[in-house]
């Protein structure tokens, strides 16, 4: 798989990836604000932080291919 193939499929599985964290977050948030047991929404919000960390790093890792994509493309006069 080439740098730009890898790029174009991580960065935005990783912005689909935290947007999901994200709202996985607000929802761990209501189960607390809604008197849910502690142990559901503290587990709740333990998977939402490692689906938002994880989208992070997703992207990261897309945006690193990026950057070794157009390495690989620039024009070796430059």
């Amino acid at each position: 798989m080439t740098h730009k193939t890898k790029w174009l499929v991580l960065a935005p599985t990783g912005l689909l990836v935290v947007g999901a964290g994200a709202c996985l977050i607000n929802w761990a948030g209501n189960l607390k604000e809604k008197g849910e047991p502690t142990a559901k929404w503290v587990g709740a919000g333990t998977v939402a932080l490692v689906v938002f960390n994880a989208g992070l790093s997703l992207f990261g890792h897309g945006v690193s291919e990026s950057v070794l994509y157009q390495l690989k493309e620039k024009p070796a006069d430059q």
